[in-house]
């Protein structure tokens, strides 16, 4: 499955190269998608080269070769120019705050796929099963797990394969660990730092560098709440 960026800029150099034989600069490609800077194509290509989706030609200046199209794309895809999904992607389901009333009873709680502890992911894969969380470790709002791959976060505690219960919400204050989505395309799961109008996303791993961003580029998913990890 790509994700909606992915499968745009896929069907763009599809349909130019059936109307011109010749493959879309980059400057054009980033035009196309949106998207701030070039680097965040030369991301989107790498990931359709490494799922088979195209072929770069060798010795030839931009030149690409679509080898296949997807029979799927990430849910949410549509026509508008320029639509990119969010991180967190399905029907979520609000949960009240624990209460006498839910008698104890554990909450269903959806996996919505895996996140990045380490070098940021081009998006969420998404998968379709549920955790049955204790009631009060919830509080009021929309609740969903991540798988968490990587290592960046291991001296918060974070490692890979523990399952991040996050609460949805656009806003962290300083030292939240959250879910951020940068630049619309690359989901990971960091500790938030800001100074003045800078948004810094802190690894809890010295082997990574912190990464600095302006506030534009960073959207907020959500904030860790808890972390389950099977023994």
């Amino acid at each position: 499955m790509l994700t909606s960026k992915q499968y745009e800029l896929l069907r763009f150099i599809h349909e130019r190269l059936k109307e011109s034989g010749v493959p879309p600069s980059f400057e054009e490609m980033k035009e196309a998608l949106n998207l701030r800077s070039k680097s965040g194509i030369h991301r989107l290509i790498t990931a359709l080269e490494e799922r088979g989706f195209i072929r770069r030609l060798p010795n030839r200046a931009r030149a690409l070769e679509v080898l296949r199209l997807p029979e799927t794309v990430a849910p949410g895809f549509g026509a508008k120019k320029g639509f990119s999904p969010n991180v967190i992607e399905g029907s979520l389901g609000r949960v009240r705050a624990a209460s006498e009333d839910d008698g104890g009873r554990p909450i269903a709680v959806p996996v919505m796929g895996r996140i990045a502890a380490g070098t940021p992911i081009a998006a969420i894969q998404n998968r379709s099963h549920t955790i049955h969380v204790p009631p009060e470790i919830l509080s009021s709002g929309d609740h969903f797990a991540l798988e968490v791959r990587g290592d960046s976060m291991i001296e918060a505690g974070i490692f890979e394969g523990d399952l991040a219960l996050i609460r949805k919400s656009d806003t962290a204050d300083t030292g939240d660990i959250v879910v951020a989505l940068i630049d619309e395309e690359e989901a990971t799961l960091k500790r938030l730092r800001k100074k003045g109008a800078s948004i810094a996303l802190e690894a809890a791993n010295p082997a990574y560098e912190t990464r600095i961003f302006g506030p534009d580029r960073v959207r907020i998913q959500g904030k860790l709440v808890g972390l389950f990890r099977r023994y």
